[in-house]
């Protein structure tokens, strides 16, 4: 069966990560992992990223930018074209226009223009969820869902699995509904609460993450702690080691 790439999102690291850039990333590689998701940061600090990436040797394919309420977009899609990133999502995108279908195809049309800016910097663009994009169901369809029907082909995905059903879906069924568009995951565990530092290892709680991983086979799996409660380097380790033990990696 075909296999997505693994990724971390950096944010689960901010602290480590604003003492000691370059070491924070030689420890994730020394963990396993190749690729990384840097986080809105990156824009005003592009050039020390590029630097600690290529002396770590890792690759940075995905990163997060809010660029939905920027005026201009160029500034970030130049920095994530700085450091080899390919797609560009927005964290988070919190408005009323979630509640009424209306909104929803107001949303569609802004993330269909940036993901036009974004091409001119050979970039994809493409959105992350929370929770309140499922818990709004205006047609009694999830917002999420709906926001898809609308998006332009180029536009993609990252589903984060955990809010997903946080939310009050199941996430791989959501998964299996959007199909091909979505290019990337959210892996995370926990007890699907709000609260965030209840959050766990992959395969320590309440999560199906095989079958997660099973609705989106070639997705990249990009491992991630909102906050964790316990030492966010070892919750990192056993995340990798319980994805990659599953889907059979050497």
């Amino acid at each position: 069966m075909a296999r997505g790439p693994v990724s971390v999102q950096l944010y689960s690291v901010r602290d480590r990560l604003a003492d000691d850039l370059e070491g924070t990333l030689e420890r994730l590689a020394e963990l396993g992992f190749t690729n990384v998701e840097p986080y809105g940061v990156f824009v005003a600090g592009s050039d020390r990223y590029a630097a600690a990436l290529a002396a770590t040797g890792l690759a940075a394919p995905s990163a997060h930018a809010s660029v939905l309420e920027l005026s201009d977009p160029a500034p970030a899609f130049e920095a994530a074209a700085a450091l080899g990133v390919r797609t560009v999502i927005d964290p988070a995108h919190r408005t009323d226009d979630w509640e009424s279908v209306d909104g929803i195809a107001r949303i569609a049309e802004r993330m269909n223009r940036v993901a036009e800016r974004a091409r001119e910097y050979d970039l994809v663009f493409g959105y992350h969820n929370h929770w309140w994009e499922l818990e709004a169901r205006p047609n009694g369809t999830p917002a999420l869902e709906q926001l898809a029907a609308r998006l332009d082909d180029q536009v993609v995905l990252e589903v984060d699995t955990y809010w997903v059903e946080v939310g009050g879906e199941s996430a791989p069924d959501l998964l299996g509904r959007l199909g091909d568009r979505v290019r990337f995951l959210h892996v995370k565990d926990g007890d699907k609460s709000r609260d965030t530092k209840a959050q766990l290892p992959a395969g320590e709680g309440a999560m199906d993450v095989p079958a997660v991983l099973a609705a989106a086979p070639t997705a990249m799996r990009v491992l991630e702690f909102d906050d964790y409660a316990g030492d966010t380097m070892d919750g990192l380790a056993a995340s990798l080691a319980y994805v990659t033990h599953l889907e059979g990696a050497e």
